[in-house]
């Protein structure tokens, strides 16, 4: 939608603001029943493994100088590449509703305005944000993450000058469905970091800085949220925020961090559309996602979003797998066909690996081992023989 050159410090500030988000804390606190240690430590490895995947997928982008649907038509062709780009947009129009409705249910534990007027509010300023473009953002989005940058160091004071201790609990969790619960997070920001990549004047040094900004910022704001459950024995953020006295500032963190993380999700959404039709309006697609995500968010009760994390995974996954084989590993390029066939059927069986490994404990989660052999697949069938 817009090709200025982007710094690395620019690009650090976005995915400053994609980390700080009430998803990341919400879904912190699922890892209270570990207890701190092994939380910590399985929020930690699954953000290794996640972000690391983030800087291989972001530096294809940033390489080609290609958005992140575009890159994925080099492995599955033009036509193939479809099928993921529908189901992109789909994502990210869910993304967008789940991020407004978070973002309001909090605001509105805070301040009773009625929840659907949160919605409104916060949809609105999305809005504002595509209006003004990525590109533009400049002094606003250095404004914008320094107060979030501020704001949510309170936040943990506040959380972590608690003393009181929630047991661990064997009702929890499995150590390795923890692990993969946080690489699900960076994960899902796989297929649309190029579109912030390929913009870049310095290709590696801006996708290293996000993927390395992404992963500390979104371990804190799991940390927040469990230590939130483990010191305060309570995941409720709005309460946290009223019990500390800091209403004005917490309003400001959850109403902030949901604009600037959702602004993200809806840009992408318009972009990916320019993959279906370069007569499609970036733009004018990605404020129809805002609307409809904050449509959607007004309509439908959103409160467990672990099972959308997992269908994300399973999707996309076994796709980057093979982007990443295909770009560097085999140097292969299928951006002129119309179908790539094999790439097709290898991603299949990669989408149906993950749902089995799914119901199997394993250490490190199911996306280590699904991408394995999902690369194992892509090199055996597509090497030049």
């Amino acid at each position: 939608m817009e090709n200025r050159k982007t710094s690395v410090f620019e690009n650090g500030l976005i995915w400053f603001g994609a980390g700080v988000s009430l998803a990341e804390i919400l879904t912190g606190t699922y890892f209270a029943p570990l207890g701190f240690g092994p939380g910590l430590a399985a929020i930690l490895l699954g953000h290794v493994i996640g972000c690391a995947l983030l800087f291989a997928a972001g530096l294809i982008g940033g390489n080609t100088g290609k958005s992140a649907m575009e890159t994925v038509k080099l492995s599955f062709g033009v036509k193939g590449t479809l099928f993921f780009v529908i189901l992109n947009i789909l994502q990210l129009v869910g993304w967008t509703a789940i991020m407004i409705y978070d973002g309001a249910l909090a605001a509105d534990g805070v301040v009773a305005a009625g929840r659907w007027l949160w919605c409104i509010v916060i949809g609105a300023l999305i809005v504002v944000w595509l209006l003004i473009g990525i590109q533009n953002l400049g002094k606003l989005n250095t404004v914008a993450m320094s107060a979030l940058f501020i704001l949510t160091i309170v936040l943990s004071i506040v959380i972590f000058r608690e003393r009181g201790t929630a047991p661990a609990s064997s009702d929890g969790m499995s150590f390795g469905a923890a692990v993969e619960l946080a690489v699900a997070m960076p994960l899902s920001w796989l297929p649309l970091i190029s579109d912030y990549t390929r913009s870049a004047e310095k290709p590696v040094a801006a996708t290293a800085a996000s993927a390395i900004v992404y992963g500390l910022v979104s371990c804190w704001m799991y940390v927040i949220g469990m230590g939130s459950a483990i010191f305060i024995g309570d995941s409720d953020l709005p309460q946290i925020i009223l019990k500390a006295g800091i209403g004005v500032a917490g309003l400001l963190v959850i109403v902030l961090s949901t604009v600037t993380t959702t602004f993200m999700d809806a840009y992408s959404a318009g972009v990916s559309s320019e993959s279906l039709s370069a007569h499609l309006p970036g733009k004018w697609v990605a404020i129809a996602a805002a609307v409809l995500g904050t449509l959607g968010a007004i309509i439908f009760p959103m409160d467990d979003i672990t099972d959308f994390l997992y269908l994300i995974g399973s999707v996309f996954a076994p796709m980057i797998a093979i982007l990443i084989a295909d770009y560097f590993l085999l140097g292969r390029d299928s951006g002129g066909k119309a179908f790539d066939v094999k790439n097709l059927v290898i991603w299949l069986a990669g989408f149906v690996i993950y749902r089995l490994l799914m119901h199997v404990d394993i250490p490190v989660g199911s996306t280590v081992p699904d991408m394995a052999v999902t690369i194992l697949l892509c090199v055996l069938i597509n090497r030049k023989r």
